[in-house]
């Protein structure tokens, strides 16, 4: 489970925790000056104010380097839904429930991903679409290796007809990922209740099991 998960806040799920986190979850009021025009767009481009956001504007080095890098990363030649696949992929690894929730929304709503797809990539499973799937597999075999695939692993990723600037370009996402997977883990960011409905089962469970017990 990816925030620690037990039920501690009136016997509110952690999942359903809006409020609580280990760092600072910022307002437009209370950023630093500097991450404050990054918090503002985020509020009034989403409706609402991420958490990632929220936890990320603690530094604003980090904050500027979550926007820019996802600029590049919306960039490359990987397609929106190959781009997505990078990210449930990695978030799915790192344990990260609000990156997979975030991830899943954008995958239904913008990447044009069907409800059997989402789920086949948040269980780790194909999609029954081979490019997406080499991307799946190609992704995961990076993180397992830190890069080091092997050649068998590189030969499927260009059998699938993904090129040698893509492969860099699933590194791209990976790092981005990392950086968010890893704030969230280490600020153990809530859920928005935005996002609630994209949390997979499997992200929800552990926490309500912890609760009954």
């Amino acid at each position: 489970m990816a925030r620690g998960g037990a039920a501690d806040h009136e016997g509110i799920p952690s999942f359903l925790q809006n409020t609580m986190a280990r760092l600072t979850l910022h307002t437009p009021q209370t950023a630093p000056e500097a991450s404050r025009p990054f918090v503002e767009r985020a509020l009034a481009g989403n409706g609402f104010l991420p958490n990632l956001i929220a936890i990320l504007a603690n530094s604003p080095q980090a904050l500027e380097t979550y926007v820019t890098v996802g600029q590049i990363n919306a960039r490359a030649q990987l397609t929106l839904a190959e781009r997505e696949v990078v990210q449930i992929t990695a978030a799915r690894i790192h344990g990260c429930d609000f990156c997979v929730a975030g991830h899943t929304k954008l995958a239904f709503k913008q990447a044009g991903l069907t409800q059997a797809e989402v789920v086949a990539l948040q269980d780790g499973r194909d999609t029954g679409q081979p490019r997406l799937d080499a991307v799946r597999r190609f992704a995961e075999a990076v993180i397992a290796t830190r890069g080091a695939v092997a050649d068998e692993a590189l030969a499927a990723f260009h059998a699938a007809g993904l090129s040698e600037q893509q492969a860099l370009e699933v590194v791209l996402g990976i790092s981005l990922a990392t950086l968010c997977n890893f704030a969230n883990s280490l600020a153990q960011s809530p859920v928005n209740p935005q996002l609630q409905p994209y949390l997979p089962e499997q992200f929800r469970q552990p926490q309500e099991n912890a609760h009954a017990g």
